[in-house]
């Protein structure tokens, strides 16, 4: 539709039908500030009626409650001098309607041939607006209270990576004000210590999952700062009513305590290292004292030699670790198997060792029965249950419940009936009722299988690995 057409449409509505339809309320005052005229918003607002609005003169109207000084101010001083006012703020208690705020915008009006111009005044009341306003800033200085009291630096970022705020701990560590970090991107502030790839890649996470994220590391040298190691928890943040999201950052700088953690890594390594050592010299002794000693003895010195081997085993497990001292038994018995059957089986052997077991973690203290107790058992079965040298010995490990349950199972002859004198034997089974014992457990029954011997033992998983904390793997 062509300019003109339109601008004959609009001139064809009515003008009242276009004050009726405005929201706000409006009057038209004539050059002594009389009401002539009011729309249906005004007087649904204000709690009035035509009858005893027009003809009233604006101060008079109601209880008098527009004669405010600001509003005198402005109909009797400032618009005799101005063709308009916009925003004009008025806040009064009104008597019908309690305490309002009002946003006065007042414009003359002409008509032909006439000398003195009308007033029009519309108010829009901005109450809930300005009460929103307030309570808002009210909550941001309670939020930028709580966040200057947080030790570890914070900040609240937009989507795109601009921040909102920081705490000053924050400030503090990048040597820079809220004035000059306020809509800075993270990556660029400062030197730019913080466009690491590592951060990114938290961004990228956390914005689109939607997921909390705690502790996540980042490790890298920061212009200004050296090398150092933080640890972020980030949250997106959505403010009820309003589509804004945010992220919060907090960053702690745990570099100091990484470092001691890798300090002490590093030295139990090196402890357990030359324990591991230690061990291996008196395994080498035992077994040249087994060349000379009596053959009554030799049986004793290579129980003794295989069971110190074992926790030789599990130093070295140790010894080898990044980080921590939590050993992986599924790892350590495995690492059992390979020793048993090289140094009781050979390669040409007929018996064969198989491990089946889940990934289970333990602390190295409760590891050391664990593995004497592993030794004992598959001992046995390699010594007693393959008379024609030909079988299987079978360690299994899994989890039950809230339950390690270790499992030494063989396809030989059985388990005979148990002398009744004193023999290695029943010293094994001595040592087995020990090491169960050390670790807090029971041996189960086991169903019959028909062929073979099971012996199953439960204890208790107590262990669970500090978060962060690495398994001893080989």
């Amino acid at each position: 539709m062509p300019d003109s057409q339109a601008d004959a449409a609009v001139s064809d509505i009515p003008a009242g039908d276009i004050v009726e339809t405005v929201p706000s309320a409006l009057i038209i005052l004539d050059s002594q500030l009389v009401i002539r005229s009011a729309n249906r918003a005004f007087y649904q607002t204000f709690r009035t009626s035509p009858a005893d609005t027009e003809g009233c003169h604006i101060f008079r109207l109601g209880n008098g409650q527009w004669d405010i000084p600001a509003f005198r101010n402005l109909l009797e001083s400032v618009i005799p001098h101005r063709a308009s006012v916009e925003g004009f703020e008025v806040e009064h208690d009104f008597p019908t309607i309690g305490r309002r705020t009002m946003l006065v915008n007042a414009r003359k009006i002409y008509r032909p041939g006439a000398q003195d111009g009308s007033i029009l005044l519309a108010i829009e009341d901005v109450s809930e607006e300005r009460a929103a306003r307030a309570e808002s800033r009210r909550a941001w200085q309670l939020t930028q209270s709580i966040v200057d009291t947080i030790r570890d630096p914070l900040v609240v970022l937009e989507e795109d990576m601009t921040i909102v705020t920081a705490s000053k701990s924050f400030l503090t560590m990048f040597g820079t004000t809220q004035a000059e970090a306020r809509g800075v991107r993270l990556s660029d502030l400062g030197e730019h210590q913080w466009d690491v790839p590592a951060l990114r890649h938290l961004m990228e996470k956390v914005l689109p999952d939607n997921k909390p994220i705690d502790g996540f590391e980042i490790e890298d040298d920061f212009p200004g700062l050296g090398r150092r190691v933080f640890s972020l928890n980030a949250r997106k943040i959505v403010q009820p009513g309003n589509h804004v999201t945010r992220m919060l950052l907090v960053f702690e700088d745990i570099t100091d305590r990484k470092q001691r953690e890798r300090d002490t890594a590093s030295l139990t390594n090196e402890i357990s290292h030359r324990i591991k050592n230690n061990l291996q010299i008196i395994v080498g002794l035992i077994a040249f004292e087994v060349r000379t000693t009596a053959r009554p003895c030799v049986q004793g010195y290579k129980a003794m030699q295989t069971r110190i081997g074992a926790i030789a085993r599990l130093y070295d497990l140790i010894s080898h670790s990044s980080r921590g001292r939590i050993v992986g038994v599924d790892v350590y018995l495995r690492d059992i198997g390979k020793a048993l059957s090289a140094s009781l089986l050979g390669e040409d052997s007929g018996i064969r060792i198989e491990v089946q077991a889940e990934a289970i973690d333990m602390e190295p203290d409760r590891a050391v029965p664990f593995g004497l107790l592993v030794n004992e058992l598959a001992t046995n079965a390699i010594k007693h249950a393959f008379p024609t040298g030909t079988g299987r010995v079978l360690l299994g490990l899994s989890r039950v419940d809230d339950q390690i349950e270790l499992t030494v199972s063989d396809d030989g002859v059985g388990m005979a009936e148990k002398p009744a004198a004193k023999t290695p034997e029943t010293r094994g089974a001595d040592y087995v009722a020990i090491f169960v014992r050390q670790l807090g457990g029971q041996i189960v029954p086991a169903e019959p299988t028909g062929t073979g011997t099971v012996v199953r033992v439960q204890f208790p998983y107590l262990m669970v690995p500090p978060k962060g904390v690495d398994r001893v793997a080989a």
